[in-house]
């Protein structure tokens, strides 16, 4: 079973792979549900983990149909992802009626080889799971990122382990979306998912001892003053839980 963590920073990306992920994937402006990372974000934390690393390549937050210059930027963020070694690219593209956009993940896919890209939790934002689920294969991504099109995994169980039936090994399908130590093994053993994807994200005071008051750079209220970064302690009690999750299948296969 694999574990993927959902980060943004260099401090996070190397909490992941202390705590025993395989996997990160890094992103920019988690607020927004993950843009694109900075090429310095990239290159520095390409030097400090040697877990693999996905990138999220997602020009701006909100709906995912993008114009033409927002996908040319999408094309030349892969390019530039590339050139700085990532092992895998993260991106998700609908059309005007929230469908998957075929041709134009298909030409994504295509400039990203032989980097494997994920289709992210965009696939959610779709009426019909198993008609996007078809067409993500026929734009030939490795993988989908999944809740079951429900707000988080717990409420799309059933949704999830029909997805996983309907690839039939064809196409990995990764659970993800509110995802907790607690709840993994129940994931696991409903969905008969082998790849699962995590935050866990914890919010920290910010060092800085003086407040302005009054004065906010974004829309959420003295978001300045705190810091939201993943703990080594949590990924591995998800990595420990994932290994229950691992040998209560395999006992299950043994009877």
């Amino acid at each position: 079973m694999i574990l993927e963590i959902c980060v943004d920073s260099v401090e996070s990306a190397i909490a992941a792979e202390r705590g025993g992920a395989q996997r990160v994937e890094l992103c920019s402006d988690l607020l927004e549900g993950g843009i694109t990372p900075s090429g310095g974000l990239i290159s520095i934390v390409r030097r400090r983990i040697s877990i693999d690393l996905f990138v999220m390549i997602r020009p701006r937050g909100g709906d995912f149909a993008y114009t033409r210059e927002e996908f040319e930027a999408m094309r030349e963020d892969i390019r530039q992802a590339q050139k700085l070694g990532v092992d895998g690219i993260v991106l998700g593209v609908l059309d005007a009626h929230a469908c998957v956009d075929v041709p134009r993940t298909r030409e994504l896919v295509d400039l990203a080889r032989p980097l494997p890209v994920t289709f992210h939790r965009a696939l959610d934002m779709t009426a019909d799971l198993e008609t996007a689920l078809d067409d993500v294969l026929k734009a030939g991504a490795a993988r989908v990122l999944t809740s079951g099109g429900a707000p988080n995994v717990i409420q799309g169980l059933t949704n999830v382990g029909h997805m996983v039936q309907a690839a039939r090994g064809r196409i990995a399908v990764m659970a993800g979306g509110g995802l907790s130590p607690q709840i993994l093994p129940r994931v696991a053993e409903a969905t008969g998912a082998t790849e699962f994807h995590a935050s866990l994200r914890t919010a920290s005071p910010s060092p800085v001892e003086f407040h302005k008051q009054g004065v906010h750079m974004g829309e959420i209220r003295d978001r300045e003053y705190l810091r939201f970064t993943v703990q080594e302690e949590s990924v591995r009690a998800m990595v420990h839980a994932l290994q229950r999750a691992a040998n209560q299948r395999a006992a299950a296969r043994a009877v």
